[in-house]
């Protein structure tokens, strides 16, 4: 399962995404709004921890821009407030949920678990686009008849990518979800796993592709779809 933490402490932030590993959950953790927004669009996540005070972007603002956006997620708001005029603004901004600072580890992941019970119904097991189905747990990527197993970083990016079909992804984006924010990887690494899921995508048969756009990243497309690359 996967949590996107969006948390400017960076002492809170790291104890949340140890929390959230030591009981099995799947964290990346960003530290300002507008951040947190990014990734929070692509949909990859089970369930967003957002506190409100952030830089660029405060949680109410990001949670109600990605409801707007059609971004179903189940979204944890943290915050020092207690005031219950910020929770009504909390819950009305689209949040699922509501937890004051402090709090224990057991209580966060109680709220966990409740969130996750709830949206039960949109937790996906496979990823279907086009002719290709990308299975969640076993990192099998299939077309028709035919599966291959995917290495990590492969899977990773192949999840982003059909996650977001028709739209640009950028080697700065999957550097930082790929490979984490702070690893020195770089664009020649993208370049070698896009190359990876290609010969993949071939071996099985696909329809689809992966197109680069110079100097802005890639696009998943899907058979008779045509862009102008730019």
């Amino acid at each position: 399962m996967q949590v996107l933490v969006v948390e400017d402490d960076m002492r809170l932030a790291q104890a949340l995404g140890h929390i959230l590993k030591e009981n099995g959950y799947d964290a990346d953790v960003v530290h300002d709004g507008l951040t947190g927004l990014a990734y929070g669009e692509d949909g990859r996540y089970d369930v967003i921890i957002l506190d409100v005070m952030l830089p660029k972007m405060d949680g109410f603002a990001v949670a109600s821009t990605l409801r707007r956006k059609g971004v179903s997620t189940p979204v944890l708001l943290l915050t020092a407030r207690d005031a219950v005029a910020d929770k009504i603004t909390g819950l009305d901004s689209g949040a699922d949920d509501y937890m004051t600072k402090p709090f224990s580890p057991a209580e966060l992941l109680a709220h966990l678990r409740a969130l996750t019970r709830r949206q039960g119904e949109v937790v996906f097991e496979t990823l279907r686009v086009g002719d290709l189905e990308l299975n969640l747990e076993s990192y099998d990527l299939a077309c028709n008849a035919k599966s291959i197993h995917l290495s990590y970083k492969e899977f990773s990016i192949c999840r982003i990518l059909l996650s977001n079909p028709g739209q640009v992804v950028s080697k700065d984006l999957l550097i930082a979800k790929v490979w984490g924010v702070e690893s020195s990887a770089e664009d020649n690494n993208v370049e070698a796993y896009i190359s990876f899921l290609r010969k993949k995508f071939a071996f099985l048969g696909s329809e689809a592709r992966i197109e680069t756009l110079r100097k802005a990243g890639y696009r998943f497309m899907l058979s008779g779809e045509h862009a102008a690359n730019g």
